[in-house]
């Protein structure tokens, strides 16, 4: 999920989930569908009588795409032999005349709660005929981790190489941009959300006591004219996460804003959260 806070007037960018608009330039109705239900969880949501927050986006996994998960084989087994070794997976399974349209309504109505769940971070899809798999899981944390500063480097580094050069968020292109630099107070502010987060098992902008990251800034001491935060959950490493922001167009509006010159992040883990693993981005320009 992104945020961003200025003291000066800044533009907004807002999302649209659109059923079946847009699809016909992307490659085929399989990663159409995986952009349709990241551009559902982009946004706040109200399903099944509860109201849920923004999840984030959903990573494209290809060894998702290839398990061999039909017939009743056994679901762990088939996602071990791709490489894939889950924490959590769940599939939700569609058959008969369906189109992207119907399928893509099925999921965001019938399944929803499923959907919009913020413990899965990585999504395959298989269509074979009228049939169709939507595979959601969570991979395992790989042990020996980096430290959390130098995990927040890696990220640092990886945006950095992505601002070099021009992107294409969504599906507007976007210049490159001069290189942030490392702060700690912003690491710092980073990584205490991110540690709030993962202790208390929510996943939000809004820290449980009601501060926001411009908030959280300021009392980290930090002095600034433009904050913006990113946050994730469930990623294993820093690759994988900031691969995440850039696929979501308004996470990757915020990593490629040529007016933030600083930058901070960090991961927290908690087992017995429901994504083990909380990231916290925050972008800035001091004052």
């Amino acid at each position: 999920m992104p945020v961003l806070f200025s003291d000066r007037p800044c533009p907004v960018f807002a999302l649209l989930f659109v059923l079946a608009g847009s699809s016909s330039a992307l490659a085929d109705d399989r990663t159409a569908l995986v952009n349709l239900i990241n551009d559902y969880r982009q946004m706040p949501q109200q399903c099944q009588g509860k109201a849920f927050d923004a999840a984030g986006p959903l990573q494209a996994e290809a060894r998702l795409d290839r398990a061999q998960i039909s017939g009743g084989s056994d679901l762990l087994a088939a996602l071990q032999a791709t490489g894939y070794q889950p924490a959590t997976v769940r599939v939700i399974s569609l058959s008969g005349s369906v189109t992207l349209a119907s399928v893509a309504k099925a999921v965001t109505e019938r399944y929803c709660a499923t959907v919009l769940d913020a413990q899965y971070t990585d999504i395959g899809v298989q269509q074979v005929g009228n049939s169709w798999h939507i595979v959601l899981a969570r991979p395992l944390l790989q042990a020996g981790l980096p430290t959390w500063e130098d995990a927040g480097r890696a990220v640092l580094q990886a945006v950095n190489a992505a601002r070099a050069k021009p992107q294409r968020c969504g599906t507007q292109p976007v210049d490159a941009a001069p290189a942030l630099r490392w702060s700690d107070s912003l690491a710092q502010t980073a990584l205490a959300h991110s540690r709030d987060m993962a202790t208390h098992n929510y996943f939000s902008h809004t820290a449980r006591d009601g501060s926001l990251a411009g908030q959280r800034a300021t009392r980290a001491g930090y002095a600034w004219q433009l904050v913006g935060e990113n946050i994730a959950a469930g990623q294993g490493s820093a690759k994988q996460v900031v691969d995440g922001w850039l696929s979501s167009p308004a996470h990757c509006f915020n990593v490629m804003n040529a007016e933030f010159s600083e930058m901070g992040a960090a991961y927290a883990v908690d087992p017995q959260s429901d994504a083990g693993i909380y990231w916290t981005q925050m972008f800035g320009t001091p004052q």
